[in-house]
């Protein structure tokens, strides 16, 4: 089985920054080639951010991020991490990592097999 843990959530101001990271561990770490992150606003679906491959290609949802987060990996370390630059107060959501098993750069609900417990991320203006 495939544990994630996210971290790095928090309240900031609008404008600021903050880094979220995933660590993962388990014993199926070598079936996860793509992972994640989602997240999901109080009363509303849970959406794609951005995703990352083994070999460090991404993906984003340009229309929720514009350029202002940046997903990586580091596979040495079992750690993914979204670096998130001009938080705004919509941007605030309990943000979700997630691990698939399948190659390519997926970004449906479905398409991933782990999840997280989520961190909360609050922007206030």
């Amino acid at each position: 089985q495939v544990q994630l843990v996210e971290s790095g959530g928090g309240v900031v101001q609008a404008g600021g920054s903050l880094r979220l990271s995933c660590a993962a561990s388990g014993r199926t770490l070598l079936n996860m080639y793509t992972m994640a992150w989602f997240r999901q606003a109080a009363g509303k679906e849970r959406e794609f951010v951005a995703t990352v491959n083994w070999s460090g290609q991404d993906l984003y949802n340009v229309g929720l991020v514009k350029g202002r987060f940046a997903i990586s990996r580091d596979n040495a370390k079992k750690t993914m991490y979204l670096q998130m630059n001009t938080l705004k107060p919509e941007d605030t959501a309990v943000y979700y990592c997630a691990g698939s098993r399948n190659v390519g750069l997926v970004t449906g609900l479905d398409d991933y097999n782990y999840w997280g417990q989520g961190t909360q991320v609050t922007v206030s203006s």
